[in-house]
């Protein structure tokens, strides 16, 4: 179940993570801890998940994550001759995707925290991982000059990052004028009767297929955890607004499962 219609951002001014801000605390899952931990703590997840991180976003999201994807593509409608920067992108999903629709015509640079998802994705294709820039880096200081990129992707990355607020005033500064900002993620459902399904997946099965698939439950337990602390789609498009990025519109896919939230560089 797609949703394709164009949700528009209420204007409201967002006020960031106050509680986090106050007390020097972050939220890892369902846990609070030091803000200068969680970046540890997610890259010790991503390190133990990372060579089977797209065979995990199988089992987070049914298999549906393909899809959602397509239709990120489809809004970006990337060009030859683009320069694309995708953050947390790793295992190259969101890069090959590009590659292919531009036929090799683009400039594609994957950054991503960890290196071992870094690794992942340069062993999925030699010509993908020939083509693309492959980059250590943190979404939060991103290291690119100001105005360097048409484009800005981030799939089921944002939700990991430390200082939100931070990382969207980064996607901003790297963007050029007139640049487009699009972001996939774990959302808030809007379907009842679907939302007690998912809660059902999320809670009882994912963490347990996460012990079988992945030999790893605390990280697939973190995971589901942090699906459910994301902001809701119209709370997190505001803080895009409160970004600085302009035109802020979201779809949801299946029913808010996930949601892609387009904005552009005013």
């Amino acid at each position: 179940m797609q949703d394709d219609r164009d949700h528009i951002a209420a204007a409201r001014p967002d006020t960031g993570d106050t509680a986090n801000a106050t007390d020097n605390l972050a939220h890892f899952g369902f846990q609070q801890v030091p803000r200068a931990e969680k970046a540890g703590r997610v890259r010790d997840v991503f390190d133990a998940v990372a060579r089977r991180y797209d065979l995990m976003n199988d089992v987070l999201s049914v298999g549906v994550h393909r899809l959602w994807k397509n239709s990120l593509i489809d809004w970006l409608n990337p060009r030859p001759g683009m320069a694309l920067i995708d953050v947390a992108g790793g295992t190259g999903d969101i890069a090959s995707r590009v590659w292919q629709r531009t036929k090799g015509q683009a400039a594609i640079h994957v950054c991503d925290i960890n290196e071992q998802m870094l690794c992942a994705g340069r062993r999925r294709d030699p010509a993908l991982a020939a083509g693309v820039n492959w980059i250590a880096g943190n979404a939060e200081a991103l290291p690119f000059a100001d105005a360097s990129f048409d484009a800005y992707t981030i799939a089921f990355g944002i939700r990991n990052v430390t200082d939100i607020p931070r990382a969207l005033s980064e996607a901003r500064r790297v963007l050029k004028p007139g640049g487009r900002f699009l972001c996939l993620e774990f959302s808030q459902v809007d379907v009842p009767i679907l939302d007690s399904l998912y809660a059902f997946h999320s809670f009882k099965l994912m963490p347990q297929l996460g012990q079988w698939v992945g030999q790893n439950r605390a990280a697939y337990q973190y995971l589901v955890e942090s699906i459910r602390q994301f902001p809701a789609q119209d709370e997190f498009a505001a803080m895009i607004a409160g970004a600085g990025l302009g035109q802020v519109k979201y779809r949801n896919q299946s029913g808010g499962i996930a949601a892609i939230h387009s904005a552009w560089r005013i």
